[in-house]
């Protein structure tokens, strides 16, 4: 890439208030698959599974496996749902930030399409998502009164231990999101680098390093999320 690094996406145009950048494009893009997959998924339903719900049917059910394992079945009806859709969501934009044409097609003299999760402000969003929903659903679990307890304490050893709680939960927020952005955004300039001087076989090793490190980070963020989900759930015990 000869640009300069940039960590949100590029401004294509504005749709009244709203501006449309090219990651926000893809965002688009990665709801429209989703949703066209869950359609022609459960379009004609089969007893017995065959060709794409098979595979739908798959990975459902591998994921919400994992998700009763380590929260309670009653948990894991909550969890799931949103623990999965992190996953897929994630996984969708991180593939077809992979696809040809990302970085190299320009509209008005900037690419047209950008990765999502390779956009700061997208990582940043998914992240406050997480934990704003994994403290929701802490106080619905155990209470305002248990929760509050968790972090505020008359006992001056358990109050500092309490506000060093708080300053983790900021940190997570940092983590999840620079951790996906960082991957994401690395590979992307990695690919672009390598292709401007090798367009054909030499990048081939490079995407499919680049298709491992998508699924690895979609089911990093998606199983921490849920990991916070449990301990946040749990009553805390002194």
């Amino acid at each position: 890439m000869n640009s300069p690094i940039v960590l949100s996406g590029e401004k294509l145009g504005q749709l009244g208030p709203l501006p449309i950048t090219n990651s926000l494009l893809v965002t688009w893009l990665a709801m429209i698959v989703l949703v066209v997959i869950s359609v022609l998924t459960t379009r004609k339903l089969k007893l017995v599974p065959s060709g794409l719900q098979n595979v739908v049917e798959l990975v459902i059910e591998t994921g919400y496996n994992m998700v009763e394992d380590l929260a309670h079945a009653d948990k894991a009806k909550v969890f799931f749902p949103i623990v999965m859709t992190f996953f897929l969501f994630i996984l969708t934009g991180n593939f077809l930030g992979l696809l040809p044409g990302f970085g190299t097609i320009e509209f008005n003299h900037v690419p047209l399409f950008r990765s999502l999760n390779a956009d700061l402000n997208t990582t940043l969003g998914l992240a406050l998502l997480s934990v704003v929903v994994t403290h929701a659903l802490a106080i619905r679990y155990v209470g305002i009164k248990a929760y509050l307890q968790r972090w505020f304490s008359l006992n001056p050893l358990f109050l500092f231990v309490g506000l060093l709680e708080i300053v983790s939960e900021f940190t997570k927020i940092v983590s999840l999101s620079f951790r996906l952005f960082g991957n994401i955004f690395a590979g992307e300039v990695l690919l672009g680098t390598i292709s401007s001087f090798f367009a054909f076989v030499l990048p081939l090793p490079f995407y499919f390093l680049e298709i491992i490190v998508a699924l690895v980070q979609a089911a990093v963020f998606a199983m921490l999320t849920l990991t916070f989900m449990v301990l946040l759930s749990e009553k805390a015990e002194h």
